[in-house]
């Protein structure tokens, strides 16, 4: 047998009759007796592991399937050679070709065929499907799987490795038949799972089963088990380790979690995975799974017992085999220390969706992607999508620049500015003293609505796209993770572009595309941000960020903090610079009030952040007041 072997791609079968003639003559390929299209027949069936609609003599289409079900989720190509013929019988030659665990076996067999009045028939032998194989054998395949490779972190911090966990459950073999019920139950009481389906799952499996009821970290099986359990009949804990992260949230949302194929995900694998494979089950651990496991070694073994038949310790012999493929660990940006902090900020928002990006500017390294406990496992921090408020004016300004606008250009705040019939006006807590004419840069300082919207004549929608397209905002962006970087659509009217220069309309973002806005503003040009080392985007935005257009914006965004609404960073050291969101979403309460996320972008340093709370009533209170923390 061989291994790995290359063969030039098959003819199409009507070709390869034309190579048939000096054998079989015109009334070959004519097919008049339908040998031509007996091997096509065969070959066709071969591929889709069957024999079904062959003639056969001397066994049936379903020996066949059961010599190949070993096979039976593997790719294979068979293609039939020169025949030579003899006295109404025929000799195939037929070259195998298996996709094996993404390995290639190839070999040669050979089929023998014979022809009577009606058909041409094939002679059966178990050599037919791989060389040399013999009546009473079968073929064998068996995997082990290397371990599944580490997930670092920045500076090769460990994220995820194999961690010691406790299986709790109930071991059947320990109790009598009688008896499971009710330790069922009181089991799934004391580890707190549902105990009808537990019950249910323990009835249903053999005398012998150890039916596994939950996985604990031991510290939180601490928490979580109740006394006494280890006296309840048939209680056991199995030791064991597990891929985990070092504690239960630590990046949850972004790495995912490994567990047992399910049947969906076995059905869409090709082959490539099998029931009771451990996998990645969502995040990264799913999107890079086929890196993470490696290649299992593998081995194709011809053993001497019949397919279905018990055989104690049958002789072996192999047929092919290769060796295991270690995977390497897959590379991060994130920061531990960093992330561990931005989640213990969030810990206590569990009544609303929050979360925390800090990307550094000056390599585009996402260091923290936390989202909090009120997500209830959505990734809001990299794949939300949300209207992001007045954070979005950094944007706005950059398309008033452009357009020949500067800081210290007179502009109106007044108390509300109608468009097309729709009134807008400035959010409640808007200081008193910024009304009236003031300057760009007190208008971006103190968040003034109004005073943008009137400015709304100087740009267009393709202006604003422009100037979020330079700031990073880009929906065009593959990142190797889920991820949404934004959108800022043509608006469809007057009022809806209105509502576009202060981040509501259809202008979208996520927690990481301001915290991206933030950091390009920071490096002078569209920050790419990049997680996964060695998967970068390559974007360009149509027109990228002038040295003088960051400087100008970096001044404004310092502005929000020594005079606007940001002033409670005003002593934070080292300087910050920052914008205050709220944006309303949904529909109007009974009052006609609408919910508003809270929203705070900020640059410090080589750190540029975003805090995000999904129902916070202000940007300066709900995700100021996290943003400070996170600052120090």
């Amino acid at each position: 047998m061989t291994h790995a072997s290359s063969r030039p791609s098959r003819p199409s079968r009507l070709v390869a009759c034309a190579l048939l003639v000096p054998l079989l003559g015109l009334t070959a390929c004519t097919g008049d007796d339908g040998l031509d299209q007996a091997v096509a027949d065969l070959t066709a069936a071969l591929e889709e592991h069957t024999l079904d609609g062959i003639a056969i003599s001397g066994a049936d289409a379903e020996e066949f399937a059961d010599l190949v079900e070993p096979l039976e989720a593997q790719t294979v190509t068979v293609e039939a050679g020169e025949i030579e013929r003899e006295d109404g019988s025929a000799t195939v030659p037929l070259a195998w070709t298996w996709q094996v665990d993404e390995r290639e076996w190839t070999y040669d067999t050979t089929a023998m065929l014979t022809q009577d009045e009606e058909a041409w028939t094939l002679e059966w032998d178990p050599a037919l499907v791989a060389d040399g194989l013999e009546e009473g054998e079968r073929i064998e395949v068996t995997r082990e799987h290397p371990d599944r490779a580490e997930i670092h972190g920045a500076d090769g911090d460990v994220l995820v490795a194999e961690r010691p966990v406790q299986r709790y459950g109930l071991d059947k073999s320990w109790i009598d038949e009688s008896q499971v019920a009710d330790s069922a139950r009181q089991i799934a009481d004391a580890v707190q799972v549902d105990a009808d389906a537990f019950v249910e799952r323990a009835e249903a499996m053999g005398p012998a089963a150890f039916v596994e009821a939950i996985v604990l970290r031991p510290d939180d099986a601490e928490a979580r088990v109740a006394d006494g359990y280890a006296d309840i009949a048939g209680a056991n804990v199995v030791d064991d380790t597990m891929q985990l992260a070092p504690t239960r949230e630590f990046a949850r949302e972004i790495l995912g979690t490994v567990g047992e194929a399910t049947a969906e995900i076995i059905e869409e694998s090709d082959g490539t995975i099998r029931a009771g494979d451990e996998v990645g089950l969502f995040g990264l651990q799913s999107t890079y799974d086929a890196a993470l496991r490696g290649t299992p070694a593998t081995a194709i073994e011809a053993v001497a017992c019949a397919p279905g038949v018990e055989c104690e310790d049958p002789e072996r012999r192999e047929l092919t085999s290769w060796e295991a493929e270690e995977a390497d660990p897959l590379e991060l940006t994130l920061d531990p220390e960093l992330q561990n902090s931005a989640e213990q900020i969030l810990a206590d928002e569990t009544a609303s969706a929050s979360a925390i990006v800090v990307i550094q500017p000056s390599t585009g390294a996402v260091r923290a992607a936390a989202n909090g406990p009120g997500n209830e496992g959505f990734n809001a921090a990299t794949a939300g999508q949300y209207a992001p408020g007045s954070t979005f004016k950094v944007v706005t300004a950059l398309a008033l620049l452009r357009a020949g606008a500067s800081p210290d250009d007179a502009v109106t705040c007044a108390e509300q500015v109608t468009v097309d019939g729709y009134s807008f006006q400035n959010y409640p807590d808007y200081p008193a003293d910024a009304v009236g004419d003031i300057t760009l840069r007190d208008a971006i300082a103190n968040s003034c609505n109004t005073a943008l919207i009137a400015e709304r004549e100087r740009i267009d929608g393709e202006a604003l796209a422009d100037a979020a397209a330079s700031l990073g905002l880009t929906a065009d962006a593959d990142l190797g993770f889920p991820a949404f970087l934004g959108q800022v659509p043509e608006p469809e009217g007057e009022t809806e572009f209105a509502a576009d220069l202060i981040g509501q309309g259809r202008v979208l973002a996520s927690p990481l595309a301001m915290a991206t806005v933030a950091a390009s503003v920071t490096a002078g040009d569209a920050v790419v941000p990049h997680l996964v080392a060695g998967v970068e985007a390559d974007v360009e935005p149509e027109t990228p960020l002038s040295t003088e257009e960051a400087e100008t914006l970096r001044g404004l965004m310092r502005a929000v903090v020594t005079d606007g609404s940001a002033a409670f960073l005003a002593d934070v050291e080292p300087a910050v610079g920052a914008k205050t969101g709220t944006a309303e979403y949904g529909e109007p309460d009974e009052n006609g009030d609408l919910s508003t996320h809270a929203w705070m972008i900020a640059t410090q340093g080589d750190l540029a952040y975003a805090v995000f709370v999904e129902d916070g009533e202000s940007g300066a209170g709900a995700a100021g007041s996290l943003l400070e923390v996170i600052l120090g």
